[in-house]
């Protein structure tokens, strides 16, 4: 074993593939008559009745004047657990800056199906807030296009519907109480302490719909004096004759090749280490077949030709067409102007072109009319993009005010409410929710997605790019997960979703360094969060090479029984047929893939070889392959990527 292997394994082993980050205080399964749910790190998740999910989440939520959510230090918990009911007790300080906030909470689950979660909170010094509150979060699959009564504080009722498409405000205003039914259950929220209303958090990928308080429409940021006391209560109560039977077997995998897409264009984004891109790097690169590099270029710098022209330098070096994102201000005609004398002197290799404004959240009207035109007419063979460099919200609420260019586009990052392992693979559905929702309004336009990264970029709530800053500490773009097995498959499942909804192309992450697929010649600069060393090759990096040599495929729709557990990623050419299966869980998983016949052998990456695939370019080609029979049960290892091909008995 070399010094990479050695490091590899022994990293593997500290971080548990690196699914321990965010690791709660206590997590327990608990019931509430015919109710089981999880008590998760201070929240509920997953009430259910079997395998009826009733609500995903209920938690409280400290967030500042920038939108920023505060981590929550617990301490003194105290369980009461019975077979049929529970109490649950703990206190939390949120601090942070000038927050200093303690809140009491008390948890009561009874055995005729309620559960009463409410807090008492204190202000240990004075401070400015966005919320503080409860948020509770209504799962997509049972919830859209179905009837809400809702109940507001003067004590008027309204049916309402959950929207079937992403809602780009609010759909429920004003709420004292909700009540419901799904699959037969009577179901009521009552909130008591202030006025809640709901938004669709599918504007940000997350499969939710999300109620919370304090409205909106209330001027933010608020101060909150010293000695200010804050308290809510919410008491959610089910009407259910019987317990629904749950299914704890197999998780089943169906392959729907009615359901046929086109595999998008897939590129990768140029790195934003200072340090530029190597030869012993592009030779690790250039074996990946990206479609497109994406560069950012602000027009309105004094300094953009260099950036420029290093770019269009490292593009040429990987065979990589160019996507520029290119950024103005108000003086955008001067400055597509001198793009266009700059590229027809460089002629470099462009295959799309995205424009923004640096003080807009979504491309203004004023400048695709103008820029668009001048950019066609020059580069006829080039697609130009319109949108946002933002999330889906920002296109969502600022929809394009012309239809003079070709890409629609947008951007994901899926952690702007929540951080941990389980909300990142929650939300990997709302990817697919995001396309389905923008094809709605594009006018026919192409669904260009970029870029798709693991963490958020900058905050949208206050700037529409990213500022380029210098850190001594571990920066808030990057995570350590981005590494992972986890990371591949979660990267793995945004494929999956995005392609089967017809997307023209996506960009992810970046070529080297902390927030790309390679760590590349130089050791982590955050050595103690960010635990590389120099020539790792990441686990997605395995994983792109096995789909970008597949562009003769095309994706079949898939379905998982279970996918915030399993999840699947299939590519099919003529009787040739490629899968990807996701582990997301800390455990073995028993799979079935149904109605496929045929000889199939299967590659999996895992604990048991990670060690070898981050220090071997080559691992796919050179780790053994097992045979498998596709009508018989397979196992999978915890946070692995099972990489199955073979040709399809017709």
């Amino acid at each position: 074993m070399n010094l990479l292997e050695a490091f590899a394994s022994s990293l593997c082993d500290e971080t548990k593939w690196h699914a321990a980050n965010n690791q709660n205080s206590k997590s327990i399964i608990l019931k509430a008559g015919h109710l089981s749910m999880i008590f998760d790190n201070g929240s509920l998740r997953y009430i259910s009745n079997g395998n009826c999910e009733i609500i995903r989440m209920i938690y409280a939520s400290v967030r500042d004047k920038e939108w920023l959510t505060i981590k929550p230090v617990i301490s003194d918990e105290d369980f009461a657990v019975k077979t049929d009911s529970f109490r649950i007790r703990y206190s939390c300080q949120y601090t942070s800056g000038n927050i200093n906030f303690l809140a009491h909470y008390l948890i009561e689950g009874k055995a005729d199906n309620s559960v009463i979660f409410s807090f008492d909170g204190e202000a240990l010094n004075s401070f400015e807030k966005n919320r503080i509150g409860f948020c509770v979060l209504h799962p997509i699959n049972n919830y859209a296009g179905e009837t809400c009564q809702i109940i507001h504080s003067n004590d008027v009722s309204e049916n309402l519907r959950f929207p079937d498409s992403i809602s780009p405000d609010q759909p429920f205003y004003d709420i004292k109480s909700m009540k419901w039914k799904i699959s037969g259950q009577d179901c009521s929220l009552d909130f008591f302490g202030d006025v809640f209303e709901t938004e669709d958090q599918r504007n940000w990928t997350d499969a939710s719909f999300k109620t919370y308080s304090t409205p909106l429409k209330i001027p933010y940021p608020v101060k909150i004096d010293k000695g200010v006391n804050i308290s809510q209560r919410i008491e959610l109560r089910i009407k259910a004759e019987a317990e629904v039977e749950v299914d704890k077997g197999t998780v089943l995998l169906r392959l729907y090749p009615e359901k046929m897409m086109r595999l998008p264009a897939i590129g990768i984004g140029r790195s934003t280490r200072k340090t530029l891109i190597t030869d012993s790097e592009i030779k690790i690169l250039e074996e990946l077949r990206f479609d497109h590099y994406r560069v950012n270029i602000f027009l309105f710098s004094g300094n953009w030709k260099n950036n420029a022209e290093a770019s269009v330098s490292e593009a040429e070096r990987l065979s990589y067409p160019l996507e520029f994102a290119l950024f103005f201000d108000d003086n955008f005609q001067d400055q597509v102007a001198e793009f266009i004398v700059w590229m027809k002197i460089r002629q470099p290799n462009i295959s799309v072109i995205n424009i923004f404004h640096k003080l807009y959240p979504a491309t203004p009207g004023s400048i695709i009319n103008i820029v668009s035109p001048i950019l066609k007419k020059v580069l006829p063979h080039v697609n130009v993009g319109c949108g946002t460099n933002a999330n889906f919200a920002q296109l969502n609420r600022n929809r394009p005010e012309s239809d003079l260019f070709d890409n629609l586009i947008y951007s994901i990052q899926p952690q702007e409410h929540a951080s941990d392992n389980i909300t990142l693979v929650e939300n990997l559905q709302g990817q697919g929710y995001t396309a389905e929702s923008a094809k709605l309004f594009c006018n026919g336009k192409r669904i260009w997605v970029s870029p798709v990264t693991i963490q958020r970029r900058f905050n949208a709530n206050k700037e529409n790019y990213e500022q380029t800053l210098s850190y001594r500490s571990l920066p808030a773009q990057i995570d350590s997960r981005l590494m992972s097995l986890l990371g591949a498959s979660w990267t793995a499942a945004s494929i999956k979703y995005l392609s089967e909804t017809g997307v023209e192309g996506i960009t992810y992450f970046e070529t080297v360094g902390e927030r790309g697929i390679i760590q590349g010649d130089f050791p982590s600069r955050w050595p103690k969060d960010f635990k590389s060393v120099k020539g790792m090759i990441f686990p997605s990096y395995h994983l792109f090479k096995y789909v970008l040599d597949s562009k003769s495929f095309e994706v079949i729709g898939s379905q998982s029984s279970a996918p915030l557990k399993i999840d699947i990623l299939a590519l099919l050419n003529g009787i040739n047929l490629k899968i990807i299966l996701m582990n997301f869980t800390g455990v073995i998983q028993s799979v079935m893939l149904k109605d496929i016949s045929g000889e199939f052998r299967m590659k999996q990456l895992n604990a048991g070889n990670f060690a070898e695939a981050v220090s071997d370019l080559n691992w796919y080609h050179d780790t053994s392959t097992i045979q498998i029979d596709p009508e018989e049960k397979l196992l999978l290892e915890p946070f692995s990527l099972s990489f199955i091909e073979g040709k399809v008995r017709t």
